[in-house]
């Protein structure tokens, strides 16, 4: 069996090393080299997308079978930033879902689903998912299992913007803890607290019964 794993995160490095021990794949980490023609070639049962910044070509989702994986338990949760859209509405876990890529944001059959805890920081969090991600892939290939259309009400989510970091706004110390944690992880925008002179990056938050306690990264503006 032929399988392909494209990850543009170094988050899953160590899960690469452990699944070219199983299952012996090939690994892909840049948009180039998503060749449809190289795919041809070779003509992969799977591709797997584990983290993917780049939007996957139609001639590469229609021509083979590719699978992504969404951290809500969709329907639920369609479109960017799940992590922090599920944190800031107040869940504490999640569904982790694989499924089929389609033209659709996030509309793809499903193969298969896992809980994920979604306490701790990002980066934490993205830690267990790659976990997860493993047990599911293995599950995939080795039981063949076949997708089945999503059911329920789709409830879409927007893409964060990093202006969206800034706490200015909040009240309670548990949303800043939260707004800490969830973007706590490479690749993110920090949250942050400015004035005119400074801007206030947090990190490494722990809650106390009435404080945060943060590393805090103060940039001159």
């Amino acid at each position: 069996m032929k399988i392909v794993i494209a990850n543009s995160n170094n988050i899953h490095k160590n899960m690469e090393q452990q699944l070219d021990s199983l299952l012996n794949p090939v690994f892909i980490h840049t948009k180039e080299e998503l060749d449809p023609e190289w795919l041809k070639e070779m003509r992969p049962d799977y591709i797997f997308f584990l983290h993917w910044s780049d939007i996957i070509p139609a001639p590469v989702y229609t021509q083979f079978n590719c699978i992504v994986f969404h951290m809500t338990d969709l329907p639920y949760g369609r479109g960017g930033s799940p992590l922090q859209n599920l944190i800031v509405r107040g869940h504490d876990k999640t569904m982790l879902s694989a499924i089929k890529v389609e033209k659709g944001l996030d509309t793809g059959a499903v193969y298969l689903k896992k809980e994920l805890s979604l306490l701790g920081t990002a980066e934490e969090i993205f830690i267990r998912a790659s976990a997860l991600m493993k047990e599911m892939i293995i599950k995939i290939v080795n039981d063949t299992l076949q997708p089945a259309a999503q059911t329920g009400e789709p409830v879409i989510f927007k893409r964060r913007k990093p202006e969206e970091s800034n706490m200015a706004t909040l009240t309670q110390l548990q949303e800043m803890f939260d707004h800490i944690r969830m973007l706590d992880a490479e690749g993110y925008p920090h949250a942050f607290i400015e004035n005119e002179q400074f801007r206030f990056e947090f990190s490494r938050a722990s809650l106390k019964k009435d404080s945060i306690i943060a590393d805090v990264r103060i940039i001159k503006k």
